[in-house]
């Protein structure tokens, strides 16, 4: 029974040396002196702050993309047990103790030697040689600019990483396809694709442009394989719906899930909740949840609530009157009513108090029972600290002279009638019977006698009114603005009919017993929602610069300056490569141009297996160039160099592509060949020659004399700092 004893157990294993190499040189290359310098670099000081909001659970918006990234690097703060504790502040800053600068930045450097493998297997997939798969991967190790990126707590290293792990999955998993259908590691390339796109996309939205190529790509596959006569219509259906699954269902659901696990980590209220909905701020623990805990969920008549203004630009405010008046001439010579002035006002006021009154009644309690307001009600809205009636009339607003005065009404005797009814229409309304509810429902205020729109026009008034905002009232018109909705959000039930008695009521603290909480998917929708339209003002910055400027490197960044030596850090890339790279694509397309040209005339230049491999890789090197670059001419955001990386990564990949292919279809007798593999052996020594030349402003050391310091000053528009001691 033991006879199997007799034998050794052996386990043999093939390990590719160039893979473990490359592996180990770029860990060194990316890994080598991380902590240092141990200052906050340049982005680090947007990024670190996303970083200390994780650690201490507090919500935030970032309108520069998903959170995935965010996570991945406040991750490394978890790992190396950072407390969140570091006032990211400045450019320079050196870091304080309790800031772990090596966990911090080990992910976007481990994603970036990671890349290097990467590349290799990407060309090797692509089927072209192991010397010009290694070549391509040397490349990305001795690219200046991918090093400086990739050591420090950044991100275009991590999208880098996931968009080439994307490609290199959807290779292996088309390579397979050839001979082995719905197998394990067909099914486990397949979904890997499906994972590295939405992790690209989760880590910022420039992730959506290769994982648009790569649909593309499966979807022109896809096309072929319906030709194919040996596959039934059930196998191309399984097929269809293998690839739907993985491409499109799971990268979805990821998606979703990088928000889940956003929204579950960050609980607390900040300083960047004010921006989102009334209902949004009341889901987070502290900040607005504070006071609204609690209030009646729907409001009825008698109730005293606060109406904030959806819209919350240009800053969020509340309907709010005081005692003074509009003044009678304003100072272009037109006259107003000399009424109350009704405004917006973007701080929490006892003055942001109104009460909902039933014009048949006179009291302003809540009854027992109460009774709801529902969609379509007539209501009349009472100041609570003055008591005047809100209400408008045919006259101008005064800074929109177009729209109606917004006014609390004063009986002054005049031939100036109180027009006071307001129309409840609720907006996101399930029924026509839908009950007015506390946050939750967003509501304008439709004028009964105008059909004039309760509306935040967002000037700010003058003196007279302290620059609050005005509010007005719009003519109905079909569909509605944002800026004409309003949401319930501080409620109770009035209980005071006396008015000091109920002065006092409106300046104490809401205590009721009905709780909100929004769904998932609600949460999501508005923060994506934010996301998406959020726009911070882009001022112009001293190191950002136009699309145009990338490919020739006409533009540089400095990332850091020793505070007091001249070593610094500078976002360059290897000339050589990027030069090189141009030339490739250039060489790429012409050669592609005339081989068509030339197939058209029925004239065949290079074998069909052969021209189906230049057209393969050209699809994902010179596609991923274009889908990455391109579409920054349309951008209307501030561009920095960094931005061209991952297009500048595909380019890399076209190099050995075009050599290998001069090399066996261009080069073809003894002595020319000899001369070309010659010439790549010096071009590559160039390479190698650049990259050390820049890697003391690559790596921050050794620090360089003023000479050497000018003498890396190839261009006229690179800024390098010099600083005389």
């Amino acid at each position: 029974m033991l006879g199997f004893l007799k034998n050794p157990v052996v386990v043999t294993a093939e390990i590719n040396m160039n893979l473990v190499a490359l592996t180990v040189m770029g860990l060194m290359s990316r890994l080598w002196g991380l902590s240092y310098p141990r200052a906050v670099v340049f982005d680090e000081v947007y990024y670190g702050q996303f970083v200390s909001l994780y650690m201490k659970r507090i919500f935030f918006v970032d309108d520069s993309g998903p959170p995935f990234g965010h996570m991945l690097l406040a991750l490394g703060g978890y790992l190396g047990g950072f407390d969140g504790n570091f006032l990211w502040n400045r450019i320079g800053a050196e870091y304080s103790m309790n800031v772990p600068v090596w966990s911090l930045r080990l992910l976007p450097a481990l994603s970036g030697a990671l890349c290097i493998p990467l590349a290799y297997q990407i060309l090797v997939e692509l089927q072209f040689s192991h010397c010009a798969a290694l070549g391509g991967a040397l490349l990305i190790l001795l690219e200046n600019s991918l090093i400086t990126q990739s050591r420090f707590m950044l991100l275009e290293s991590i999208l880098i990483f996931f968009i080439l792990l994307a490609v290199l999955s959807y290779l292996k998993f088309y390579n397979l396809q050839r001979h082995s259908f719905f197998s394990g590691s067909w099914w486990f390339w397949l979904l890997l694709t499906g994972v590295a796109c939405s992790c690209a996309v989760g880590v910022k939205y420039m992730g959506l442009f290769t994982y648009m190529l790569l649909l593309a790509i499966a979807g022109l596959h896809f096309w072929h394989m319906l030709g194919d006569q040996n596959l039934s219509n059930v196998s191309l259906m399984c097929h269809f719906l293998a690839r739907g699954l993985a491409l499109i269902i799971i990268p979805v659901a990821m998606y979703l899930s990088f928000f889940y696990v956003h929204l579950t980590l960050l609980y607390r209220s900040g300083p960047h909740d004010q921006i989102m909905t009334s209902a949004f701020q009341a889901s987070l623990e502290g900040g607005l949840a504070r006071i609204t805990q609690g209030q009646p969920l729907e409001v009825a008549y008698g109730s005293q609530i606060t109406l904030r203004n959806v819209l919350g630009k240009p800053m969020q405010c509340w309907l709010h009157s005081h005692t003074n008046t509009y003044p009678i001439r304003y100072e272009n010579g037109r006259g107003s009513s000399h009424q109350q002035q009704v405004t917006c006002y973007p701080f929490k006021d006892v003055n942001n108090w109104w009460i909902v009154k039933d014009p048949g009644m006179q009291q302003l309690v809540v009854s027992n029972p109460p009774r709801p307001v529902r969609h379509g009600h007539i209501v009349q809205l009472v100041h609570g600290i003055t008591t005047r009636y809100l209400n408008t009339h045919d006259v101008a607003a005064p800074l929109s002279p177009h729209s109606q005065e917004v006014s609390c009404y004063i009986d002054y005797n005049v031939s100036m009638p109180a027009q006071n009814l307001w129309r409840v229409e609720i907006v996101n309304r399930e029924s026509d019977t839908d009950v007015w509810k506390t946050i939750l429902s967003e509501v304008r205020f439709v004028h009964v006698n105008t059909s004039a729109v309760l509306k935040l026009s967002g000037a700010s008034l003058p003196e007279w009114g302290y620059r609050q905002l005005e509010v007005v009232g719009e003519k109905l018109s079909k569909g509605y603005h944002q800026s004409m909705v309003w949401n319930v959000e501080e409620h109770r039930y009035g209980k005071s009919q006396e008015q000091k008695e109920r002065e006092v009521e409106l300046h104490s603290p809401t205590q009721m017993d009905i709780s909100k909480n929004l769904s998932f998917m609600a949460k999501f929708t508005e923060l994506q929602w934010k996301i998406l339209t959020l726009k911070n003002e882009d001022t112009e910055h001293k190191y950002s610069s136009s699309a145009l400027d990338w490919i020739t490197m006409d533009t540089n960044i400095a990332y850091w300056l020793h505070p007091t030596s001249r070593a610094q850090i500078h976002l360059l890339g290897n000339v050589l490569t990027w030069a090189s790279a141009n030339i490739a694509a250039v060489v790429y397309m012409c050669l592609s141009l005339w081989y068509l040209i030339r197939r058209r005339r029925k004239i065949y230049d290079i074998p069909e297996d052969a021209w189906q491999l230049w057209v393969s890789a050209g699809g994902i090197c010179v596609g991923g160039w274009v889908v990455n670059y391109l579409p920054f001419f349309l951008m209307e955001k501030t561009l920095f160099l960094y931005h061209y990386l991952p297009a500048l990564t595909f380019q890399i990949l076209l190099i050995p592509i075009v050599l290998q292919h001069l090399s066996d279809h261009l080069f073809r007798s003894v002595l020319p060949k000899s001369m070309f593999r010659a010439l790549i052996i010096a071009w590559f020594s160039s390479v190698y020659l650049v990259y050390c030349t820049f890697s003391p402003v690559t790596y921050g050391e050794p620090s360089l004399s003023v000479a050497e310091l000018k003498d890396l000053r190839w261009k006229d528009s690179w800024n390098i700092l010099i600083r005389k001691q």
